[in-house]
């Protein structure tokens, strides 16, 4: 059995590729070269998508300023404020594959960074 990660960035590879076909120009070639100023703006664009797909998911709470003294009645919408934060990761899913890793690099550098972000906190960061 696939675990989930492998399964997410099997499925955003798959909807590249459908992309590219169907939608000449929608996606670069790839693994882009990262030295290359064209390559470098698609992976602005594909990040400030991502970023944007954020905001729209932080539109969804509307009680979380600190000078606010009242709730702001209404309850938050979880499912669309999850489904945007999803559309946020298929950028970010994205943005990973077309720069040529892979769900494998994305774990190995998460537990990397993991294990030092975990030091830094038991040290005084």
């Amino acid at each position: 059995m696939k675990c989930k990660l492998q399964s997410m960035f099997e499925k955003r590879l798959d909807f590249i590729m459908q992309m590219q076909k169907l939608r000449p120009g929608s996606y670069p070639d790839f693994p882009l070269d990262l030295q290359e100023k064209s390559s470098q703006q698609s992976c602005r664009d594909l990040a400030l998508r991502g970023v944007e797909e954020m905001f729209e998911a932080l539109q969804h709470l509307k009680n979380w300023k600190p000078h606010r003294i009242s709730n702001v009645p209404g309850e938050v919408d979880r499912d669309a404020f999850l489904e945007e934060i999803v559309d946020a990761l298929n950028y970010f899913f994205s943005l990973i594959i077309i720069t040529g890793f892979d769900e494998n690099d994305l774990d190995q550098a998460y537990n990397k960074k993991d294990k030092i972000i975990r030091e830094r906190l038991l040290n005084g960061y």
